[in-house]
């Protein structure tokens, strides 16, 4: 699995890691910011965005993959952060490979399993009739039925692409994440006793309902050394909604060591 990866700036390696249905694309502003301080290496995983399919979906695989990159690259040992499905991926790599990581940052997710709560999503994005879609907005019109709030459809839409024969597909392997959303709601495992203890940092937004106080206990006993932050004003996406506060943090973090 060579997964698709974009690298900016110079000095110590930060590997960054986008949630369900996104891609690198979505660290946009943050790729620009940390990569003033750091090497930035912003990942698509596996079945999203530029990088390979596959039918085999769940957390061990995909830490894995990143792993792979990281020997591809030369890298020993990395910073990293991820968001949502990919802050679980980030925990994964961290509890099998713990001498890999050098700090860990995990953006409004927990290592937890999460109930169901994107079937209208699936069954959206399964419903477009992509042939016959002749445009965004035909595509937006049409999720819309199953999705009213408009900066969800416009962050699903940013996997929309024209094919060779100039029809609307898309990148992410929709029929595997369909069929592998039970794996993808599961949290991390790890050998009975397996702890990450480095410096790890859990950033909440203050309206999102993912990071919540009954999930600590879970998250202290993988990361002992684990600390907490909330930005005021933003949901589940806070690099984006509040994206200067979320750097500061970041940064704030980070330069511990």
């Amino acid at each position: 699995m060579k997964l698709h990866y974009q690298t900016l700036g110079n000095g110590q390696p930060l590997i960054i890691l986008h949630g369900l249905f996104g891609t690198l694309e979505n660290w946009g502003s943050q790729i620009k910011t940390l990569s003033e301080s750091f090497n930035v290496i912003a990942v698509d995983l596996r079945n999203h965005g530029r990088s390979p399919h596959s039918d085999e979906m769940n957390y061990s695989v995909m830490a894995d993959d990143v792993i792979e990159l990281m020997d591809d690259l030369g890298l020993k040992t990395a910073k990293l952060m991820g968001h949502s499905m990919g802050g679980k991926v980030a925990m994964q790599m961290a509890l099998n490979h713990a001498e890999r990581i050098q700090q860990l940052i995990i953006v409004d997710i927990a290592p937890v399993h999460y109930e169901r709560h994107h079937d209208d999503v699936l069954k959206g994005l399964n419903t477009l009739d992509l042939p016959n879609i002749k445009s965004r907005s035909d595509a937006d019109a049409s999720l819309a039925h199953f999705i009213s709030d408009i900066g969800v459809r416009a962050f699903l839409l940013k996997n929309l692409y024209r094919n060779s024969e100039k029809q609307f597909a898309w990148r992410m392997n929709l029929p595997v994440l369909t069929q592998q959303y039970d794996e993808i709601s599961k949290a991390p495992t790890a050998l009975a006793g397996a702890q990450f203890t480095k410096d790890t940092l859990f950033i909440k937004g203050a309206n999102s309902d993912y990071l919540i106080a009954e999930y600590q206990a879970a998250i202290m006993g993988f990361f002992p050394k684990a600390s907490f932050k909330i930005i005021q004003g933003a949901g589940h996406w806070p690099h984006a909604e509040k994206a200067v506060a979320f750097s500061r943090m970041v940064m704030s973090f980070l330069s511990k060591q």
